[in-house]
């Protein structure tokens, strides 16, 4: 007798309990839009002014609910946390990020107010008219200029060299276990650390002893930046170095390539872009520091393009000395500040630019 065949069984639905409605796309931005407005009516009629920070927490706090209620509703309770988190975190990054563009778009509007190309070539501080005894401010920033970019310069010739060749002793030369290795590493991690008013007590107090009490000068506040540079380029250079593929160091001593040779045409070149994004975050760091140059290159108003002899100014001590010790023009020396901090930002973006611009020449090109 032969078997009969059997049709085969359907697989079993699947069951509706696994499936779920989604919220539209659009309701999100609605729900963000809706609470500021409610919430915007809510502060204005329970405050007679408008704080801002209140609003905005008040409107976070409306969105998180409606959007988990609704997505509770519609979705599962899985998606509703999931909105709730992805919230959180959009609100964690607009804190983060607010008071930055904040910062930024006041320098710029207060500063672009004083800035010009006469702002920028003229030597700025107070004139006396001995005819009309009268006494003027002049703005000007070129002393500021000339003095930042030599004392920076200055602390990046020396740092650079020092930490890129650190950090090849560290990762191509010094075995884990040297002792030498622990110590640079012990000591680069104590730097790091160091305050920046520390640095420049340093750079102070060793020059003193070598040329006296009036030891006040452009080189002296670019050793007090080193100290504070230094650590920066080695961690930096170190992590890129650390990066690089060792199938390429063996392919090159398979080839007969000495190792000096190997690290300066291989792993060099291609952690360049690394190195030079850490040594643009070092001159970031270090160029708009203020007590450390404050204390060992002191103020001035004059023109200083002597980095080893008499006191030099900088963008960031024109505009702390500006703000903090106004003259008898209180709103003249307030717009000295302002273009300073404008000038700083400037010049921080063209070093980030002309960073982008080395590491894209030096970078390894592929085909």
């Amino acid at each position: 007798m032969t078997p009969q065949l059997r049709a085969p069984e359907t697989a079993p639905a699947a069951s509706s309990s696994l499936k779920s409605g989604r919220l539209p796309r659009f309701v999100e931005p609605i729900f963000a839009v809706g609470s500021a407005a409610l919430m915007a009516a809510v502060v204005f009629l329970l405050t007679q002014d408008f704080p801002v920070g209140l609003w905005l927490f008040l409107t976070a706090i409306l969105y998180l609910i409606v959007i988990a209620i609704a997505s509770s509703i519609v979705e599962n309770r899985r998606k509703a946390t999931d909105r709730v988190v992805r919230g959180l975190v959009i609100c964690a990054f607009l804190l983060a990020v607010i008071p930055l563009v904040s910062a930024l778009v006041t320098v710029i509007v207060q500063g672009a107010a004083v800035v010009n190309w006469q702002f920028i070539t003229s030597v700025g501080g107070t004139q006396f008219n001995p005819e009309t005894l009268e006494v003027t401010y002049q703005p000007g920033a070129l002393q500021a200029i000339v003095g930042t970019l030599i004392i920076t310069g200055i602390a990046t010739l020396i740092s650079v060299p020092i930490g890129i060749m650190t950090a090849v002793y560290l990762v191509e030369y010094a075995q884990p276990n040297n002792p030498l290795r622990r110590a640079i590493t012990f000591l680069v991690d104590v730097m790091t650390g160091i305050p920046s008013i520390v640095a420049g007590l340093f750079a102070f107090s060793l020059f003193s002893l070598i040329v006296g009490p009036k030891a006040f000068s452009g080189f002296s506040a670019s050793i007090a930046l080193c100290v504070l540079m230094i650590p920066i380029v080695v961690r930096s250079t170190e992590e890129m170095l650390r990066l690089v593929p060792n199938e390429l160091r063996e392919a090159a001593f398979a080839l007969g390539v000495p190792r000096s040779r190997t690290i300066i045409r291989v792993v060099l070149r291609t952690a360049a872009s690394g190195i030079v994004t850490g040594v643009v975050l070092a001159i970031a760091r270090i160029i708009g520091e203020t007590a450390p140059i404050f204390i060992a290159a002191s103020y001035t108003d004059a023109l200083n393009l002597n980095p080893f002899n008499g006191p030099m100014q900088t963008l960031a001590v024109m505009a702390y000395t500006n703000y903090s010790f106004p003259t008898t023009d209180i709103a003249a020396s307030q717009a000295q500040a302002w273009g300073a901090a404008l000038l700083l930002v400037i010049l921080i973006v063209i070093f980030n630019f002309i960073a982008r611009i080395i590491a894209t020449v030096f970078a390894p090109k592929t085909r």
